[in-house]
């Protein structure tokens, strides 16, 4: 059998693309998928031996150290322990509570066995597992990173907040802007879409077979065990969902996956808007020595950071995009589907990832060219005409917007000269044309923009 490595792996995210992802093996690989359910188990049980039940009682804070140890020493070993017992269970689930069976054997809590799993089935293990590893990889890999690229595009924008370029609607030249501007405007949709993912809550599954705790209640009917399954997830910091099929209803999840979607679609427009730049002049990229560009031609310096970043953004979306729709349907009480689904949750935050330190190193490599940017200034001055026609109807000069469309509309480049020639040519007064002299396209950027504090 072939041993897996990242040069025979099928996918990029484990082969070629494992260095820029590896820190999400702890969030989202099989292996980390069996340590929450073990810690989820583990903490199952403790919660259990503080509820009233006989057998439970005296479980101090010696033997619950030991218990967490299960999962807090957790290491290859046990990795391989648990694929063992699951080629006889065929059951990844049953394999953990197997696995911490011989645990209990050998902490000599044996005769407490039967109160691993008391009660559950696997998708009350799954389906706050899942949701843990999630909420944590989002708040100890994905937010940082985003909130660093951000950081280093406001950083950016604050540098060339004084650079003013010519904006392009349609691609076609039009009023000023300035370049930091136009950096700021990602930083602020960004900020806005975290506003909207802290509002979505962490939610896990936990009721029994079909939600109703109907084991549970049979065994032990005075305890309130809705009460206790929310405690129990709050702990863990997760929302129970309630009521509930077999399994979690996921629509906070499909949320979420929405969410990191609509954020990379405004990282993919940011990486067309940047690679649309450079292909104008208006940034120079810097050269790394011994890299090259094209295999047949040597002046290539290609703008590929922001292209990986817009190819994965895409790919992760694809699969953002298949699991909100997917994981909310599923057959009356429970379906198989979701499980396979949810084996590829990782996929898209790896192509996020990926993306995401794309960008950075392509920010970090770009400079603007000031030179190619006043340069296509200066050979539009034809930009000037919204500004000038502006203040004419403001003067009630007659129908100014269609005399600048005649000047403006040659198929020829317009000039200063020309500008300035047509405003010596207007019946106003004096102070006036003053006014409109002193508009360039250099000066007609509109209002300076200010970050808010």
């Amino acid at each position: 059998m072939t041993e897996l490595n990242t040069l025979n792996a099928i996918s990029p995210v484990d082969g070629r693309y494992f260095d820029k992802c590896k820190e999400l093996v702890d969030f989202f690989s099989e292996a980390a998928l069996m340590k929450y359910r073990v810690k989820v188990e583990a903490e199952y049980f403790i919660a259990l031996t503080k509820l009233p039940i006989s057998q439970l009682k005296g479980f101090d804070s010696k033997k619950i150290k030991s218990l967490r140890n299960i999962y807090l020493d957790f290491d290859e070993n046990d990795v391989r322990r648990i694929k063992q017992i699951e080629q006889t269970t065929n059951h990844d689930v049953k394999a953990v509570e197997y696995f911490i069976r011989e645990k209990f054997d050998e902490t000599g809590f044996e005769n407490l066995k039967e109160f691993i799993h008391f009660g559950l089935t696997s998708q009350d293990m799954n389906n706050t597992a899942i949701p843990l590893m999630v909420k944590e990889a989002m708040q100890k890999i994905y937010l940082p990173l985003l909130n660093d690229f951000k950081k280093k595009l406001e950083q950016k924008a604050e540098s060339w907040k004084n650079i003013a370029m010519l904006a392009h609607t349609h691609g076609q030249p039009a009023s000023p802007t300035c370049l930091g501007k136009e950096m700021y405007v990602f930083s602020v949709r960004i900020d806005e879409q975290i506003k909207l993912l802290n509002q979505i809550p962490n939610t896990g599954k936990f009721g029994g077979a079909t939600g109703n705790f109907n084991a549970h209640y049979a065994a032990y009917p005075e305890i309130d065990w809705n009460r206790f399954a929310e405690s129990f997830l709050k702990s863990l910091g997760l929302q129970r969902s309630y009521p509930t099929t077999q399994i979690e209803h996921y629509d906070h999840f499909a949320a979420l996956c929405d969410n990191l979607k609509r954020i990379n679609n405004i990282l993919i427009d940011f990486s067309r808007d940047m690679w649309s730049y450079i292909s104008m002049n208006y940034f120079r990229q810097e050269v790394i020595e011994g890299e090259v560009g094209s295999s047949a031609m040597p002046h290539k310096v290609n703008p590929i950071d922001f292209e990986n970043a817009e190819a994965n953004f895409g790919m992760a979306n694809a699969v953002f995009e298949f699991l909100s729709s997917k994981l909310p349907i599923s057959r009356l009480q429970r379906d198989l589907t979701d499980s396979s689904v949810l084996r590829n949750a990782g996929v898209p935050f790896a192509h996020t990832v990926i993306a995401l330190k794309s960008l950075i190193k392509g920010l970090g490599k770009v400079t603007p060219d000031t030179d190619t940017i006043t340069f296509d200034m200066d050979n539009n001055w034809a930009v000037t005409a919204e500004a000038i026609q502006t203040v004419l109807r403001r003067e009630n000069y007659p129908d100014p917007y269609n005399a600048l469309k005649a000047l403006t509309r040659k198929n020829k480049k317009i000039t200063q000269k020309e500008i300035q020639a047509f405003i010596d040519s207007l019946d106003v007064k004096a102070s006036v044309k003053k006014e409109l002299k002193a508009i360039t396209p250099f000066n007609y950027t509109g209002i300076p923009y200010k970050p808010k504090k």
